[in-house]
């Protein structure tokens, strides 16, 4: 056996023995010794930008009146979630148009809504890949997986710890069940920036002639401009024979200067970018829009429904005079026969 194969039997085995685990119920208060020194490893060995994944759980479990995501509080941790809830709570008492993680909740929900959709569309059964998955929990969350074949791509660190947080839990007090709901899951470590990452997803099971439905949630900013569009256009080029459907958020250029040393990639018009690399049926929403509300932007004057309510290529609000800083949540397909239509990047 080679050690590739090797490689994938273990990862694929652990992504099984987790198809029923056991989880704090999401307050992270409760954690077990095991799985406090996993995430004393998460603070001391990584960076910002993998650290980011656990911050984004712990946004799913402060908010899991919504986002009802079981695993989130293991998954985040205790320091992640403390801060977050801190943040909070200052929000709160200041009377904050916005409290600090509603984004990421509304963002999360408009994912889980469009990926139901996609797998309705398709008839139930279709290949899922969540690429850059972090501490993603849809495989044990959601419903409408039951027919799926899951995917998840991201650092062999990161899966790893994953998979060992969620095996720890088992032991932690205050515990709860939760169950795989999708028909499969298999965890794929690699680098997206690479450009054999297609390669490796196919070896672990991946078939291009299945329809299938691409999840870049939080990912495509921390990428720079050509390992973004190598992506995408990858994604687009396995629509030779099957239905593609691609799920992301783009920030545009204002979004990405909040945090030049993170974030990279930007477009102001992905719904312009994608029709010109073979995608079609381009959907665009912003954070507070019909689709993309979901209730939880309660604030009469919510900053989100304000600066949508601006023309996109207005870049300075002006009322305050700050920076239009957006994130665009998009669908988009690709079908056998789409023809590539020539448009400005």
């Amino acid at each position: 056996m080679s050690k590739e194969e090797e490689e994938r039997e273990k990862v694929t085995a652990a992504a099984a023995a987790s198809e029923v685990v056991v989880v704090n119920g999401g307050g992270g208060e409760e954690e077990g010794e095991g799985v406090r020194a996993l995430h004393a490893r998460v603070e001391a060995e990584w960076g910002p930008v993998m650290q980011s994944a656990c911050q984004t759980a712990a946004a799913r479990a402060l908010w899991g009146r919504a986002v009802r995501d079981p695993a989130a509080g293991v998954l985040a941790g205790g320091r992640f979630l403390a801060a977050l809830r801190e943040r909070m709570r200052r929000d709160e008492e200041a009377g904050a148009r916005e409290v600090h993680g509603v984004m990421i909740a509304v963002r999360t929900l408009w994912f889980d809504a469009r990926v139901e959709a996609a797998v309705a569309s398709l008839g139930g059964a279709a290949q899922v890949v969540l690429l850059g998955a972090g501490m993603d929990a849809r495989a044990y969350r959601l419903s409408c997986l039951k027919e799926c074949t899951v995917f998840e791509l991201d650092f062999p660190e990161l899966l790893e710890m994953k998979t060992d947080l969620l095996h720890e839990a088992m032991s932690s007090a205050n515990n709860q069940k939760l169950t795989m709901m999708a028909k499969s899951l298999t965890r794929v470590p690699a680098d997206i920036r690479d450009g054999d990452w297609i390669t490796k997803l196919q070896s672990y099971g991946y078939v291009p002639e299945r329809n299938t439905i691409w999840v870049l949630e939080g990912i495509l900013y921390y990428l720079h401009h050509v390992h973004a569009m190598q992506v995408l256009e990858t994604i687009v080029a396995c629509r030779t024979s099957v239905h593609t459907v691609l799920l992301a958020d783009f920030m545009n250029k204002n979004a990405v200067s909040l945090s030049r040393a993170m974030y990279h990639f930007y477009h102001d018009s992905p719904d312009l970018l994608l029709p010109s690399i073979g995608f079609s049926q381009v959907t665009l929403s912003q954070i507070g829009d019909p689709q993309a509300h979901f209730g939880l932007l309660s604030h009469p004057q919510n900053l989100f429904d304000k600066l949508r309510r601006l023309p996109r290529s207005v870049e300075t609000n002006p009322e305050d005079g700050t920076p239009c800083c957006r994130l665009y949540l998009v669908e988009a397909s690709a079908f056998p026969d789409d023809q590539i239509t020539k448009q400005g990047i």
